[in-house]
């Protein structure tokens, strides 16, 4: 095969291949890759650390975490929370002064206006002696000054207008390059925060008295936990002995916290709804069924592909 052939320059179509090779190399718009099996959580590892759990709890939604991550993770939102609610206070602390300002503010604009008013005011006092020889030069006056105060109502209209007029045409717009009219970037205003801790997996809240203590049946018992890890089957199921996986549906009893497939459930022991290890009785809630990863199939019924949002060059 020549060269050009090669590097098939010659091609008037722009393939599927070249337009992503083209969108890695250049840094520009969405790329989405197929997770394999090894970028899958395994159903015996916590959603925080993603390790095999050594004193695991379940929430009332199915996720597993490990007990010491996942009250790290409530006590470090308490206290984001507690920051978050300080910084809010004083927000509204300083808004409440500045509106106390302003209403003084205010009425002293009140009072001053009302003391230029009654400032301007003269009495003065009246000759009666005077007054009535004085009134048809007041009348004349009167309509002179009237004749006078309409052409002058006239005048300051047309001034007013082309005051106006001026005004809208002289209009100042924010600049970015002249220093007087840059616009100014007001605070922003911090929202009140909840005080409520969210689950980091399912996004609901989460409380401490609300984790389930989960004991997984080993393999093995006469293993460690070292030599426990290293094999790819660990855990079976507290009731049938299968062995559990993320290709096994599996369900958490709350009363004694052990681990059973849900085929176990389904088959034995919503019959006569009772906890298998202990006896006690169940409730449909006191059946947990937990979260598992997915197995790597495309069929296993879990999205498996992940999406990065990169820039988009528009023209």
């Amino acid at each position: 095969m020549t060269r050009h052939g090669k590097n098939c320059t010659a091609g008037a179509v722009y393939t599927y291949h070249e337009k992503k090779k083209d969108t890695a190399a250049s840094g520009y718009g969405t790329q989405s890759i197929r997770l394999g099996k090894d970028a899958i959580k395994d159903f015996d590892c916590c959603c925080l650390s993603l390790q095999p759990c050594r004193d695991p709890v379940v929430t009332p939604d199915g996720f597993l975490y490990e007990k010491q991550a996942i009250l790290e993770y409530i006590l470090h939102q308490k206290t984001e929370i507690a920051k978050k609610m300080k910084a809010y206070e004083k927000q509204k602390q300083v808004q409440k002064s500045s509106s106390q300002l302003e209403s003084k503010s205010s009425e002293r604009e009140r009072v001053e206006l009302f003391k230029t008013r009654e400032n301007s005011i003269v009495s003065k006092p009246i000759n009666p002696f005077t007054s009535g020889l004085n009134r048809g030069g007041d009348s004349d006056r009167a309509g002179s000054s009237s004749a006078a105060e309409s052409s002058g109502s006239s005048a300051s209209s047309v001034s007013s207008a082309s005051s106006a007029s001026s005004s809208s045409s002289s209009l100042s717009l924010p600049s970015f390059w002249v220093p007087c009219l840059t616009p100014e970037a007001k605070p922003t205003l911090i929202k009140k925060p909840s005080k409520t801790v969210l689950c980091p997996m399912s996004g609901r809240a989460i409380r401490m008295n609300e984790l389930i203590t989960v004991r997984f049946t080993p393999l093995d018992s006469s293993l460690d936990r070292v030599a426990l890890l290293t094999r790819q089957d660990r855990y079976v199921c507290a009731v049938t002995r299968d062995v559990l996986g993320n290709s096994v549906p599996c369900a958490v009893l709350r009363p004694s916290g052990a681990v059973v497939t849900q085929e176990c459930v389904d088959k034995l022991i919503k019959k006569d709804m009772t906890d298998p290890v202990t006896g006690d009785k169940l409730s449909d809630r006191d059946i947990i069924p937990l979260q598992r990863g997915g197995t790597g199939f495309a069929a296993s019924g879990i999205d498996l592909s992940a999406k990065e949002a990169r820039p988009v060059m528009q023209v």
